[in-house]
């Protein structure tokens, strides 16, 4: 299967300092992928490099057969690259719907299952019912659906989830691994950071384990289960 994202030989840094070597991975329509390692492995920087946040040194980037490596991420977001960043940073004095709608995008094929606020205030009751309330009134895990429903409402062909869950009480977590669940049931394809791997197992197709910077490791779920050794000395866990 083509892939619908594909990062080949990706190298970047910062200033002189070198931090991607040789990044390899895809995702198909309607796979979830995760990056997985520990902090500082360069799973991030790969995010930044998706979206045009950090120069590309080498490699390539390519988003529906098109090449997207340093072009502006205004460019990038239209073509269909959804981002719920690190630390959700949501717009605090705007209210949930002024969030959702101000970087919002039609659907350029006309798709009446195009996410609108109706379907978003379906998918995460919570924020219709705090829709008047301000970025900066809501919990963490309220900021978390608003990042969540502001990514969609640019109707993405992919989501791409950096830190999906860090820093939200339990509950919380479930509910977004269960939004996360059904989006890949509606066939969203998302690529997943997070510390969390029980639920990303449950979840995922396949996974990147990488380690300063390179793709050590990579399989599915059943794979990953099977090496242990590779989860405690890459993960630590």
């Amino acid at each position: 299967m083509k892939p619908l994202l594909n990062v080949l030989s990706l190298e970047a840094g910062y200033g002189a300092s070198k931090v991607l070597f040789d990044i390899n991975f895809a995702a198909a329509e309607g796979e979830v992928i995760t990056l997985l390692g520990r902090n500082g492995m360069g799973r991030s920087t790969s995010i930044k490099c998706l979206f045009g946040m950090l120069p590309v040194l080498g490699g390539a980037i390519e988003f529906k057969g098109r090449r997207i490596d340093n072009i502006p991420s205004h460019q990038i977001a239209r073509l269909g690259l959804g981002l719920v960043p690190e630390g959700r940073q949501v717009f605090p004095n705007l209210t949930v719907e002024e969030n959702l709608i101000a970087t919002s995008r039609l659907a350029s094929d006309g798709n009446r299952h195009a996410w609108t606020l109706d379907r978003i205030y379906r998918f995460f009751p919570q924020l219709g019912e705090r829709r008047l309330h301000m970025g900066d009134q809501l919990s963490g895990g309220e900021q978390q659906m608003l990042a969540i429903g502001r990514a969609l409402m640019t109707n993405p062909s992919v989501v791409v989830l950096d830190e999906a869950t860090e820093g939200l009480a339990p509950l919380i977590r479930a509910d977004i691994w269960r939004a996360l669940k059904e989006l890949k049931a509606q066939g969203m394809t998302l690529v997943v950071i997070d510390k969390n791997l029980g639920p990303l197992l449950e979840l995922a197709d396949r996974h990147f384990i990488l380690e300063k910077g390179r793709v050590v490791w990579s399989g599915d779920s059943a794979s990953l289960r099977s090496v242990p050794h590779i989860v405690h000395t890459y993960l630590g866990v």
